[in-house]
């Protein structure tokens, strides 16, 4: 091949290059119109234009110049597609298991119920004495979903209270009496039966996952069993996800995302209690662990189910929707079909230098330190009183890290191939989050919604 052909084919395989840059980021741009990301939109068409133009000049350049200009920028494109689809991944899988059980009562939800009561609160704060001067510092404000709070709707506030009196109606049901003949179960059809009603019903993801200590908490800290110790000899536990509306989530901490907590807490709960009384009309016993009535920690046992990660923000981090989803649990003893479960370490590497939850937290709540042992294992671990006294502020359960989180954007195609790239590569990792804060930005503003 000639020198003048050599130069025809690099010059033609720029110009392929420049329209297949610019069909990318005017495609980015028309998807980021859909989700309402004006941000992104404006600069991906910019990069539309702009990219494929400078391209081309570089092929005006005076002949032997210009080759080797192209010849340059051709190398470094190949390169960073390389990049891209080498798997460099780092980290190594972490004990997880902690000996140490959870205790319900030390959560903010069963701290604020004791204050309903002088005798609780004051055995409670017998017991932990160095939590007294911390809750005072919430106790003192409006309270979450309170008409004084500062970012009280009465539309959104009512709707929210409305799904809230709906779970409250269902919190008896959650263990339903089994049926007396048991029916034979087949535990491949019976499993894939729950998958797949559970997904007809509107989960997102089901996984099951057998069930260990850790899982339970190991005393009830809420309503009329508040002391108890949990005492669940399920096998099995199903964990399934429902969807959180990222517009709704996006306006947080304003009104319309308590709406949309409230209103998932309530759709996965319905779908928890649907799975609880199938099993137990098929003569199998089963509990439904929903909003206000736990034994479980829904985010472990959904980890160990196969559906996600435990992120820097606390929560269960999952493939396609990130920490954009509410959870609800199964625990029963009818046989199924165990959900293998690799740790992914990806998740901890992008979390590890992420730090975007940790950043627009406003009550500073996330750490933005490396993981520390907590109970023999190295975790994450948020300030829950900093983060509860925020929404006994606002009134509402804000939702800023789950919405900026880059693992939240919507399950389609464009995102997909970024979630893919950041499963398989150290280094796509750190380009990914740079390319996050370039188009939606590092601290967005919350988004305005009308009700």
């Amino acid at each position: 091949m000639g020198f003048k052909q050599f130069t025809i084919m690099v010059s033609i395989i720029f110009y392929i290059l420049a329209s297949l840059l610019f069909l990318f980021f005017a495609w980015f741009a028309i998807v980021s119109i859909i989700e309402k990301e004006l941000l992104a939109a404006q600069r991906s068409l910019i990069l539309a234009f702009c990219t494929p133009i400078s391209f081309i000049a570089v092929s005006f350049l005076p002949t032997q110049s210009g080759l080797i200009v192209l010849s340059i920028l051709l190398v470094l494109l190949l390169l960073g597609v390389l990049l891209f689809f080498l798997p460099i991944k780092t980290g190594k899988a972490e004990n997880e298991i902690s000996s140490n059980r959870i205790d319900e009562r030390d959560t903010m939800f069963s701290r604020l119920e004791i204050t309903r009561s002088s005798e609780k609160t004051e055995l409670y704060y017998a017991q932990k004495p160095h939590l007294k001067t911390i809750d005072k510092e919430w106790q003192v404000k409006p309270g979450l979903a309170s008409t004084t709070s500062a970012m009280y709707e009465p539309k959104a506030f009512a709707a929210a209270d409305a799904s809230f009196d709906v779970i409250g109606a269902l919190r008896n049901t959650v263990v339903p009496e089994p049926a007396k003949d048991k029916q034979k179960s087949d535990i491949k059809e019976t499993t894939t039966f729950i998958k797949q009603w559970a997904k007809k019903l509107g989960a997102v993801d089901v996984g099951i996952c057998e069930l260990k200590p850790h899982h339970f908490y190991s005393h009830r800290g809420r309503g009329a069993v508040y002391g108890k110790e949990v005492d669940n000899n399920h096998r099995y536990g199903i964990a399934i996800t429902v969807e959180m509306n990222k517009n709704y989530l996006a306006a947080g901490p304003a009104a319309p995302t308590l709406m949309e907590s409230a209103q998932q807490y309530l759709n996965s709960g319905t779908i928890a209690l649907q799975i609880a009384h199938f099993i137990a009309n098929m003569g199998y016993s089963a509990r439904a662990h929903i909003d206000g009535n736990y034994e479980v920690i829904c985010p472990l046992v959904g980890r160990d189910a196969g559906l996600g990660e435990i992120g820097r923000m606390g929560l269960l981090m999952t493939p396609s929707l990130g920490p954009r989803v509410r959870l609800a649990i199964i625990t029963t003893d009818i046989p199924l079909v165990v959900n293998e479960r690799n740790q992914d370490t990806t998740v901890h590497d992008f979390c590890s230098i992420c730090k975007k939850c940790a950043d627009i937290c406003p009550s500073q709540a996330i750490s933005k330190k490396p993981k520390k042992v907590i109970n023999n294992i190295k975790r994450w671990q948020i300030s829950q009183e900093k983060c509860f006294r925020y929404w006994c502020t606002t009134g509402t359960d804000c939702g800023r890290c789950m919405s900026v989180c880059p693992y939240s954007h919507p399950d389609n195609l464009l995102h997909n191939i970024v979630r893919w790239g950041i499963k398989k590569s150290w280094i796509f990792r750190r380009v990914a989050l740079w390319m996050d804060d370039f188009f939606y930005g590092r601290k967005p503003k919350p988004k305005k919604m009308k009700l």
